[in-house]
């Protein structure tokens, strides 16, 4: 991005960011609201974090990748895993959070919370 032998770095944060469903871009165009990385003394890259909602279907997607095969076809033991490790990465938090998590798993609203309740009782 800025030319100055920083790319190693680039390269190397840029997996961290694509898994967030973040964005890079010079550090001369950051916001108010990105993260300017610095290497070596001097300002690298920008990152810019997706908005919540955004992060939560990166985050389903990229599970889904990681199953081979869309959410809704997993069986209900591994739909229970899927909602336990959305909840532990805040998934719930987020406005919305249940149904569409809800949507991507084929279930409904009811279902996703028998799962969080469950999973507080073990």
């Amino acid at each position: 991005m800025t030319g100055t032998g920083d790319e190693p770095f680039i390269t190397a944060v840029k997996p961290l960011v694509d898994a967030m469903g973040g964005e890079m871009l010079p550090p001369d165009e950051a916001g108010p609201d990105d993260v300017v990385l610095t290497w070596e003394g001097v300002d690298a890259v920008a990152v810019r974090l997706p908005q919540l909602a955004d992060s939560l279907d990166h985050i389903l997607a990229a599970m889904e990748r990681k199953q081979g095969k869309p959410l809704a076809e997993l069986d209900r033991k591994a739909k229970q895993e899927v909602v336990r490790i959305l909840e532990a990465r805040g998934a719930f938090a987020v406005r919305h959070g249940v149904e569409t998590v809800a949507g991507a798993l084929g279930v409904s609203r009811f279902t996703v919370y028998n799962y969080l309740n469950r999973e507080k009782e073990s």
